[in-house]
C-alpha cells in the first residue's frame, strides 16, 4: 500500500507548477479530479475499489493538487498510528477536500468511513464511491432521527474495527463557532468506548462555489493546507470536558491560522 509518509509529519515538497497550471489552476485540478473520479466510480460498480485503490486515488489527487501550487502540511500523524483499536475522528470542515485527502493520510494504518449528508449518496457518478464506503448516511432534516443513525451505525462500524470521521459542524466555513460544533463524536466514541482523534483543519484552498455544485469552487494555491491531528482522547463521564478539549484545540488551531 501507497504512504503519504512513514514519518510523523509531512510537507509538500517546494516545487514550481507549470505555466499552465499557474494561470488556471482550477481547470487544471478539475480535468484531473474528473478523471480519478470516473476511474474510481468505475471500480466501485465492481466491487473493485478498495482500501489499497481508496490510498492510491486519494494521494494521486493529493499529488494533482500539489501539481498546481497548493501546499500540504501534515502533523501528529502518530496520534492514530499508534492507537490498537478503532477510534473516532473529529474535525471541523471547511471543503470537499478534507473528505478525499483523509484516506491517503490515515487509511494506511486503518480503515475508516465516514458520517455524510444524505446528498452525497446522490450524486451522479460519485455516489458510487461514497456508497462503496458504507458510510452512516444522515438527512439533515430529522435530528433525533440523524442522532440514532450515527450512534448505531457508527458503533455498528466501529465494532467492526473501521473507524469513524465525524464533522459535527452545523455549517462549513473558514472560522470556527464553538456554538456551532455539536457533541456528536463525544457521544458516538463513549457510546463505543473508542477514543477520540480531534483533528484541525484548513482546506479552503478547495472553495466553495456559490453557483453550481456547492462542493467544488475554485482551486486557490496561494492558500496553504494545514490537518493537525490532536492526541486521543479517552471519554470519561458524560463527556462535557473531552468536547471542550476538542474544540479549544481546533479552535485554537484555526484562530492561529488565520490570524498569521
Amino acid at each position: 500500500m501507497k504512504y503519504l509518509t512513514t514519518e510523523n509529519s509531512y510537507r509538500s515538497p517546494i516545487r514550481r507548477a507549470s505555466w499552465f497550471a499557474r494561470r488556471l489552476p482550477s481547470l487544471t485540478l478539475y480535468s484531473i479530479f474528473v478523471y480519478l473520479v470516473v476511474k474510481a466510480a468505475w471500480q466501485a460498480k465492481r466491487g473493485k475499489f478498495t482500501r489499497e485503490k481508496r490510498v492510491e486515488g486519494s494521494l494521486n489527487l493529493l499529488r494533482a493538487l500539489e501539481s498546481v501550487g497548493v501546499g500540504f502540511e501534515v502533523e501528529n500523524i502518530k496520534a492514530f498510528r499508534e492507537l490498537e483499536g478503532p477510534c473516532v475522528f473529529v474535525s471541523n470542515h471547511m471543503s470537499t477536500l478534507e473528505t478525499l485527502i483523509f484516506s491517503c493520510i490515515i487509511e494506511p494504518h486503518r480503515e475508516i468511513t465516514f458520517v455524510v449528508k444524505e446528498s452525497l449518496v446522490r450524486y451522479p457518478v460519485f455516489k458510487h464511491i461514497m456508497i462503496s464506503r458504507n458510510p452512516v448516511v444522515v438527512s439533515r432534516a430529522n435530528p433525533r432521527a440523524d442522532l440514532e443513525a450515527i450512534l448505531k451505525g457508527g458503533q455498528e462500524r466501529l465494532n467492526a474495527n473501521i473507524s469513524m470521521v465525524v464533522f459535527p459542524q452545523t455549517t462549513r466555513g473558514t472560522g470556527f463557532n464553538p456554538a456551532e460544533f455539536n457533541s456528536i463524536g463525544v457521544k458516538l466514541a463513549r457510546r463505543a468506548g473508542v477514543p477520540i482523534i480531534p483533528v484541525a483543519l484548513r482546506t479552503d484552498a478547495w472553495g466553495n462555489s456559490k453557483r453550481g455544485i456547492k462542493d467544488f469552487g475554485p482551486i486557490d494555491p496561494s492558500k496553504p493546507v494545514r490537518i493537525h491531528f490532536g492526541d486521543p482522547i479517552t471519554i470519561k463521564g458524560n463527556g462535557k470536558e473531552e468536547h471542550e478539549r476538542i474544540v479549544e484545540f481546533i479552535g485554537g488551531k484555526v484562530r492561529e491560522w488565520f490570524q498569521a
